[in-house]
């Protein structure tokens, strides 16, 4: 495959990818209720009204969508940023099997255990693997 064609996928990958964490803005400020019944929603008994709770859930929320918009970021000028990306598609597989391990510990549905780490893990590989392909500046 040429370059350029790699470089489209590539920049789809990331946009598409990064376009999904972004969705993560909502929860930032999304009122308790939604989270509630969210968590109801997805069978996981009732969500914990402690402190805690909704400071970890909207920090993750902001953490996704720094995520989301850093892939934005470095899609426009990919070989600028082939080591950033490389360090990305690292993070992003080792994170995967991070979250399988814990989805798996803390007892999480198999919908949901199967649907977190393991989409998480091959676009981490991809990244990399596009990311290695693109020249060095």
């Amino acid at each position: 495959m040429r370059q350029d064609a790699r470089d489209r996928i590539f920049r789809w990958l990331l946009r598409v990818a990064g376009t999904i964490e972004l969705f993560a803005l909502i929860f930032i400020v999304a009122p308790e209720s939604w989270m509630v019944s969210i968590h109801a929603w997805l069978d996981l008994g009732e969500l914990p009204r402690d402190p805690i709770v909704g400071y970890l859930a909207r920090s993750t929320s902001a953490f996704y969508a720094i995520l989301g918009g850093l892939m934005w970021v470095v899609s426009f000028d990919l070989t600028r940023h082939r080591e950033v990306l490389i360090y990305l598609g690292w993070a992003q597989a080792i994170f995967g099997v991070a979250l399988l391990g814990i989805d798996t510990y803390e007892g999480l549905p198999l919908s949901w255990t199967l649907f977190e780490g393991p989409i998480v893990i091959p676009l981490g590989l991809a990244t990399l693997l596009l990311a290695r392909q693109l020249p060095d500046r």
